[in-house]
Protein backbone atom coordinates (compact mmCIF):
# COMPACT_ATOMS: atom_id res chain seq x y z
CA UNK A 1 0.00 0.00 0.00
CA UNK A 2 1.71 3.27 -0.80
CA UNK A 3 1.48 5.46 1.68
CA UNK A 4 0.36 9.64 1.08
CA UNK A 5 0.75 12.12 4.39
CA UNK A 6 -1.85 13.96 6.19
CA UNK A 7 -0.33 16.39 8.54
CA UNK A 8 2.19 14.57 9.94
CA UNK A 9 0.70 11.64 9.84
CA UNK A 10 1.40 8.93 7.02
CA UNK A 11 -1.96 6.66 5.98
CA UNK A 12 -3.01 4.51 3.10
CA UNK A 13 -2.64 6.75 -0.38
CA UNK A 14 -6.48 5.37 -0.44
CA UNK A 15 -8.93 5.78 2.13
CA UNK A 16 -12.29 4.40 3.05
CA UNK A 17 -15.56 6.71 2.77
CA UNK A 18 -17.65 5.15 4.99
CA UNK A 19 -20.97 7.02 4.15
CA UNK A 20 -22.83 4.07 2.31
CA UNK A 21 -22.48 2.14 4.87
CA UNK A 22 -25.01 3.62 7.07
CA UNK A 23 -26.98 5.90 4.61
CA UNK A 24 -30.29 4.98 2.48
CA UNK A 25 -29.57 1.84 1.46
CA UNK A 26 -27.25 0.61 3.48
CA UNK A 27 -25.94 -3.01 4.32
CA UNK A 28 -26.62 -4.89 7.49
CA UNK A 29 -24.32 -4.05 10.28
CA UNK A 30 -22.55 -7.42 9.94
CA UNK A 31 -22.35 -6.65 6.72
CA UNK A 32 -20.86 -2.78 6.97
CA UNK A 33 -18.29 -4.44 9.64
CA UNK A 34 -17.38 -7.00 7.00
CA UNK A 35 -16.76 -4.31 4.76
CA UNK A 36 -14.18 -1.91 7.40
CA UNK A 37 -12.45 -5.07 8.11
CA UNK A 38 -11.81 -5.73 4.33
CA UNK A 39 -10.67 -2.12 4.32
CA UNK A 40 -8.16 -2.62 7.11
CA UNK A 41 -6.88 -6.03 5.56
CA UNK A 42 -6.21 -4.19 2.32
CA UNK A 43 -4.24 -1.75 4.14
CA UNK A 44 -6.00 0.96 4.59
CA UNK A 45 -5.27 3.47 7.22
CA UNK A 46 -7.66 6.36 6.64
CA UNK A 47 -11.17 6.05 7.59
CA UNK A 48 -13.21 9.03 6.66
CA UNK A 49 -17.14 9.26 8.82
CA UNK A 50 -19.68 12.44 9.78
CA UNK A 51 -21.52 13.13 12.66
CA UNK A 52 -24.13 13.27 9.68
CA UNK A 53 -23.91 9.91 7.86
CA UNK A 54 -27.02 8.49 8.56
CA UNK A 55 -30.59 7.29 7.27
CA UNK A 56 -33.32 8.09 9.53
CA UNK A 57 -34.22 11.01 12.08
CA UNK A 58 -32.64 10.57 15.52
CA UNK A 59 -30.03 8.49 14.62
CA UNK A 60 -26.84 11.08 14.37
CA UNK A 61 -23.60 9.59 14.97
CA UNK A 62 -24.87 5.69 13.02
CA UNK A 63 -21.95 5.78 11.30
CA UNK A 64 -19.33 6.94 13.71
CA UNK A 65 -20.79 4.15 16.15
CA UNK A 66 -20.35 1.71 13.37
CA UNK A 67 -16.73 2.42 12.63
CA UNK A 68 -16.17 2.63 16.57
CA UNK A 69 -17.37 -0.94 16.60
CA UNK A 70 -15.68 -1.95 13.89
CA UNK A 71 -12.40 -0.92 15.35
CA UNK A 72 -13.18 -2.03 18.87
CA UNK A 73 -13.73 -5.55 17.38
CA UNK A 74 -9.71 -5.43 15.70
CA UNK A 75 -8.53 -3.88 18.96
CA UNK A 76 -5.32 -1.58 18.42
CA UNK A 77 -6.41 0.92 16.51
CA UNK A 78 -3.00 2.96 16.60
CA UNK A 79 -2.54 3.08 13.31
CA UNK A 80 -5.50 4.09 11.77
CA UNK A 81 -6.80 7.99 11.29
CA UNK A 82 -9.94 8.35 11.88
CA UNK A 83 -11.39 11.61 10.20
CA UNK A 84 -14.73 12.84 11.24
CA UNK A 85 -16.67 15.91 10.43
CA UNK A 86 -19.44 17.88 11.94
CA UNK A 87 -21.62 21.13 10.64
CA UNK A 88 -24.13 19.18 8.60
CA UNK A 89 -27.86 17.52 9.76
CA UNK A 90 -30.14 15.01 7.82
CA UNK A 91 -33.53 15.25 9.28
CA UNK A 92 -34.41 12.24 7.93
CA UNK A 93 -35.82 13.15 4.53
CA UNK A 94 -33.19 12.59 2.32
CA UNK A 95 -32.28 15.93 2.86
CA UNK A 96 -29.08 18.02 4.17
CA UNK A 97 -28.86 20.96 6.46
CA UNK A 98 -25.79 23.09 7.02
CA UNK A 99 -25.06 24.35 10.91
CA UNK A 100 -21.58 26.20 11.35
CA UNK A 101 -22.19 27.89 14.70
CA UNK A 102 -19.35 27.66 16.89
CA UNK A 103 -21.43 26.41 19.67
CA UNK A 104 -22.59 23.52 17.22
CA UNK A 105 -19.56 22.83 16.42
CA UNK A 106 -17.76 22.38 19.65
CA UNK A 107 -20.97 20.16 20.95
CA UNK A 108 -21.03 18.68 17.90
CA UNK A 109 -17.19 17.40 18.52
CA UNK A 110 -17.42 16.74 21.84
CA UNK A 111 -20.64 13.60 20.82
CA UNK A 112 -18.53 12.31 17.98
CA UNK A 113 -15.36 11.67 20.81
CA UNK A 114 -17.86 10.48 22.84
CA UNK A 115 -19.42 7.92 20.11
CA UNK A 116 -16.03 7.06 18.72
CA UNK A 117 -14.47 6.39 22.11
CA UNK A 118 -11.36 8.56 21.76
CA UNK A 119 -9.96 11.38 23.28
CA UNK A 120 -8.94 13.36 20.78
CA UNK A 121 -10.03 13.22 17.08
CA UNK A 122 -7.02 12.29 14.70
CA UNK A 123 -8.31 14.89 11.89
CA UNK A 124 -11.45 17.12 12.29
CA UNK A 125 -13.51 18.45 9.40
CA UNK A 126 -15.78 21.38 9.27
CA UNK A 127 -18.67 19.42 6.59
CA UNK A 128 -19.47 22.62 4.94
CA UNK A 129 -19.68 26.63 5.07
CA UNK A 130 -22.32 27.81 6.67
CA UNK A 131 -23.52 31.06 4.98
CA UNK A 132 -25.44 32.40 7.69
CA UNK A 133 -22.06 32.07 9.77
CA UNK A 134 -19.14 34.00 8.81
CA UNK A 135 -16.23 31.88 7.67
CA UNK A 136 -13.99 32.74 10.66
CA UNK A 137 -16.24 32.13 13.28
CA UNK A 138 -16.80 28.13 12.28
CA UNK A 139 -13.11 28.25 11.11
CA UNK A 140 -12.33 29.55 14.84
CA UNK A 141 -14.39 26.66 16.44
CA UNK A 142 -11.79 24.20 15.05
CA UNK A 143 -9.13 26.74 16.22
CA UNK A 144 -10.09 26.35 19.91
CA UNK A 145 -10.98 22.74 19.36
CA UNK A 146 -7.04 22.53 18.55
CA UNK A 147 -6.01 24.55 21.67
CA UNK A 148 -8.20 22.39 23.94
CA UNK A 149 -6.64 19.14 22.50
CA UNK A 150 -9.98 17.85 21.41
CA UNK A 151 -8.73 17.54 18.11
CA UNK A 152 -5.20 16.55 16.92
CA UNK A 153 -5.71 18.33 13.38
CA UNK A 154 -8.37 20.42 11.42
CA UNK A 155 -9.63 19.61 7.82
CA UNK A 156 -11.78 21.94 5.92
CA UNK A 157 -14.48 20.35 3.11
CA UNK A 158 -16.44 22.22 -0.12
CA UNK A 159 -14.32 25.23 0.18
CA UNK A 160 -13.11 27.56 -1.99
CA UNK A 161 -9.57 28.58 -2.55
CA UNK A 162 -10.33 32.33 -0.80
CA UNK A 163 -11.65 30.32 2.55
CA UNK A 164 -9.08 27.60 1.96
CA UNK A 165 -6.57 30.59 2.38
CA UNK A 166 -8.42 32.09 5.18
CA UNK A 167 -8.52 28.96 7.03
CA UNK A 168 -5.10 28.75 6.60
CA UNK A 169 -4.02 31.93 8.27
CA UNK A 170 -6.68 31.19 11.49
CA UNK A 171 -5.32 27.55 12.20
CA UNK A 172 -1.74 27.83 10.84
CA UNK A 173 -0.15 24.30 10.67
CA UNK A 174 -3.16 23.16 12.46
CA UNK A 175 -4.94 22.68 8.75
CA UNK A 176 -3.67 20.09 7.51
CA UNK A 177 -6.66 18.73 4.28
CA UNK A 178 -9.05 20.18 2.18
CA UNK A 179 -11.96 17.68 1.14
CA UNK A 180 -14.47 18.30 -1.46
CA UNK A 181 -15.25 16.99 -4.89
CA UNK A 182 -13.08 15.90 -7.88
CA UNK A 183 -13.75 13.03 -10.23
CA UNK A 184 -13.49 12.13 -14.50
CA UNK A 185 -16.65 14.43 -14.40
CA UNK A 186 -16.65 17.15 -11.82
CA UNK A 187 -13.00 18.71 -11.63
CA UNK A 188 -14.35 22.38 -10.65
CA UNK A 189 -12.00 21.63 -7.64
CA UNK A 190 -8.71 21.72 -9.32
CA UNK A 191 -7.93 25.73 -8.45
CA UNK A 192 -8.57 24.16 -4.73
CA UNK A 193 -6.19 21.03 -5.33
CA UNK A 194 -3.54 23.23 -6.89
CA UNK A 195 -3.77 25.50 -3.78
CA UNK A 196 -3.47 22.50 -1.70
CA UNK A 197 -0.08 21.79 -3.56
CA UNK A 198 1.41 25.32 -2.72
CA UNK A 199 -0.07 25.19 1.17
CA UNK A 200 1.08 21.48 1.54
CA UNK A 201 -2.42 20.45 2.62
CA UNK A 202 -4.05 16.82 1.68
CA UNK A 203 -6.25 17.10 -0.76
CA UNK A 204 -9.51 14.49 -0.39
CA UNK A 205 -11.57 13.96 -3.46
CA UNK A 206 -14.70 12.91 -2.30
CA UNK A 207 -16.71 10.87 -4.55
CA UNK A 208 -13.81 10.49 -6.93
CA UNK A 209 -15.87 7.53 -8.72
CA UNK A 210 -18.13 10.07 -10.63
CA UNK A 211 -18.51 9.13 -14.08
CA UNK A 212 -17.04 5.72 -14.02
CA UNK A 213 -19.64 2.65 -13.80
CA UNK A 214 -19.53 0.18 -11.04
CA UNK A 215 -20.95 -1.95 -13.66
CA UNK A 216 -17.69 -4.49 -13.37
CA UNK A 217 -18.54 -4.94 -9.20
CA UNK A 218 -21.99 -4.36 -8.26
CA UNK A 219 -23.89 -5.47 -11.71
CA UNK A 220 -25.38 -3.17 -14.26
CA UNK A 221 -25.04 0.47 -13.43
CA UNK A 222 -26.51 3.87 -14.85
CA UNK A 223 -23.70 6.06 -13.12
CA UNK A 224 -21.76 6.51 -16.04
CA UNK A 225 -20.91 5.46 -19.84
CA UNK A 226 -19.69 1.72 -20.35
CA UNK A 227 -16.72 3.18 -22.71
CA UNK A 228 -14.37 5.72 -21.02
CA UNK A 229 -10.79 5.86 -21.48
CA UNK A 230 -10.47 4.33 -18.00
CA UNK A 231 -12.79 1.61 -18.86
CA UNK A 232 -10.12 0.92 -22.20
CA UNK A 233 -7.08 0.97 -19.92
CA UNK A 234 -8.69 -0.94 -17.44
CA UNK A 235 -9.44 -4.01 -20.32
CA UNK A 236 -5.95 -3.75 -21.00
CA UNK A 237 -4.73 -4.50 -18.05
CA UNK A 238 -7.45 -6.98 -16.74
CA UNK A 239 -8.56 -4.34 -13.93
CA UNK A 240 -11.81 -3.03 -13.25
CA UNK A 241 -12.16 0.69 -14.26
CA UNK A 242 -12.77 2.01 -10.90
CA UNK A 243 -8.89 0.95 -9.98
CA UNK A 244 -7.88 3.09 -12.91
CA UNK A 245 -9.45 5.94 -12.01
CA UNK A 246 -8.29 5.87 -8.37
CA UNK A 247 -4.65 5.35 -9.61
CA UNK A 248 -5.26 8.26 -12.06
CA UNK A 249 -6.18 10.44 -9.04
CA UNK A 250 -2.78 9.97 -7.21
CA UNK A 251 -1.29 10.05 -10.65
CA UNK A 252 -2.40 13.91 -10.77
CA UNK A 253 -1.38 15.01 -7.82
CA UNK A 254 1.33 14.19 -4.51
CA UNK A 255 -1.20 15.50 -2.23
CA UNK A 256 -4.46 13.52 -3.42
CA UNK A 257 -5.50 10.82 -1.22
CA UNK A 258 -9.11 9.84 -2.71
CA UNK A 259 -12.02 8.11 -0.01
CA UNK A 260 -13.90 6.43 -2.45
CA UNK A 261 -17.39 4.34 -0.79
CA UNK A 262 -17.91 1.17 -0.40
CA UNK A 263 -21.10 -0.94 1.10
CA UNK A 264 -19.10 -4.47 0.24
CA UNK A 265 -15.57 -5.72 1.02
CA UNK A 266 -15.19 -6.76 -2.80
CA UNK A 267 -15.77 -3.32 -3.16
CA UNK A 268 -12.70 -1.64 -1.03
CA UNK A 269 -10.47 -4.27 -1.96
CA UNK A 270 -10.67 -3.23 -5.62
CA UNK A 271 -10.54 0.39 -4.79
CA UNK A 272 -7.32 -0.25 -2.03
CA UNK A 273 -5.50 -1.98 -5.05
CA UNK A 274 -5.59 1.24 -6.65
CA UNK A 275 -2.79 2.40 -4.40
CA UNK A 276 -0.48 -0.36 -5.99
CA UNK A 277 -1.10 0.33 -9.61
CA UNK A 278 1.24 2.92 -11.25
CA UNK A 279 0.38 3.79 -14.47
CA UNK A 280 2.23 3.88 -17.41
CA UNK A 281 3.02 7.55 -19.47
CA UNK A 282 1.15 5.96 -22.68
CA UNK A 283 -1.57 5.52 -20.21
CA UNK A 284 -1.82 8.15 -18.30
CA UNK A 285 -1.96 10.15 -21.90
CA UNK A 286 -5.09 8.14 -23.06
CA UNK A 287 -7.00 9.57 -19.56
CA UNK A 288 -7.96 13.11 -18.88
CA UNK A 289 -5.01 16.27 -18.19
CA UNK A 290 -5.45 18.25 -16.03
CA UNK A 291 -7.59 21.41 -16.57
CA UNK A 292 -6.23 25.24 -15.81
CA UNK A 293 -2.76 26.49 -16.41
Amino acid sequence: MRRRTIGGTAVSAIGLGAMPLSVEGRPDEEAAIATVHAALDAGVTLIDTADSYHWHAGERGHNELLIARALARRGDRSGVLVATKGGRGRPGDGSWTVDGRPEHLRRACEESLRRLGTEAIGLYQLHKPDPRVPWADSVGALRDLLEAGKIRAAGISNADSAQIREARAILGAGLVSVQNRYSPTDRTGEPELRLCEELGLAFLPWSPLGGISRSSLDGPSALGPADTPFHRVAAARGVSPQRICLAWLLALSPVAVPIPGASRPATIRDSAAAAGTVLEPAEIALLPARTGG
